[in-house]
């Protein structure tokens, strides 16, 4: 179990709001989510500068201190990813902390996949060998992105959205034959900065959809310097609804895109 948030729009934004000063705020949810659940075995933070993934992340909770507010403060982007871990498979240490980054692309991901050793067996080989060296912790979540960066090397053409549902359906069967009993979580997210795709799948996800520019009611300010003439976007998805907007709750079974207008697409997993 873990808690995380994406957001994309099409003008630089801050989030501070969402991630610290909001009512459900994702640092509220590290000290306790809507179930009692604490996640705090690490933290996260994730953003482009020029094009560059800037991941900031910690091993503590990200309610200890102000270290998760101050990365929060600085963020000003089109595009990010934050993540609150409550550790299910790997110890607590950077290597197990979300988000991971390779290249352009960062990912984060709240779920277990059962039995993860044994499922690791059958999904090591699919790793393409130049992937494989660059896996640094123990983390199911690590090697689901590894996984999913390799079929998309194979097959660089299949939009991101089809290389996620593929990868979800072989998880979901590796799992089957290692146990029919245990049931996976896979809510992903994935994002090169322009692309954003992702899953639900066994976990909770809602998400927000903005169209005009707003004065925040938390903070009392506009959350971006709107460039007059343009119509404003943002799509935020967070395990839980943040503040108390009209929030929807995303299908279970389904993957996920941001399309070109900033609307969130679904599509069921088709098995």
């Amino acid at each position: 179990m873990c808690r995380l948030y994406a957001f994309k729009a099409n003008e630089p934004t801050r989030v501070e709001c969402s991630l610290v000063h909001a009512q459900n705020a994702l640092m509220a949810q590290s000290a306790g989510d809507a179930e009692g659940l604490v996640h705090g075995h690490g933290w996260g933070v994730a953003d482009y500068a020029d094009g560059v993934p800037l991941v900031e992340k910690q091993t503590w909770a990200a309610f200890h201190g102000e270290h998760f507010a101050k990365a929060a403060a600085r963020v000003y982007a089109h595009t990010v990813v934050a993540h609150v871990r409550r550790a299910t498979v790997g110890d607590q240490r950077i290597e197990n902390t979300h988000p991971f980054h390779h290249g352009r692309w960062i990912f984060a991901h709240n779920g277990t996949v059962p039995n993860f050793l044994k499922v690791r067996d059958l999904m090591m080989p699919e790793i393409d060998p130049l992937l494989r060296n660059d896996i640094k912790g123990t983390t199911d979540s690590e090697h689901v992105f590894y996984y999913i960066l390799s079929l998309h090397l194979r097959q660089p053409q299949v939009p991101m959205m089809d290389i996620v549902e593929q990868a979800i359906v072989r998880i979901v069967h590796w799992s089957a034959q290692v146990d029919r009993e245990r049931a996976v979580g896979l809510n992903i997210v994935l994002t090169d900065g322009d692309t954003l795709v992702g899953s639900r799948f066994g976990r909770t996800l809602w998400h927000l959809e903005r169209e005009l520019v707003f004065k925040c009611p938390i903070c009392g300010r506009s959350h971006v310097h709107h460039e007059v003439g343009s119509d404003y976007r943002a799509v935020e998805v967070a395990s839980e609804p943040l503040t108390q907007e009209n929030w929807h709750e995303v299908p279970d079974r389904v993957v996920y895109s941001v399309d070109e207008d900033y609307y969130l697409l679904t599509r069921h997993v088709a098995f």
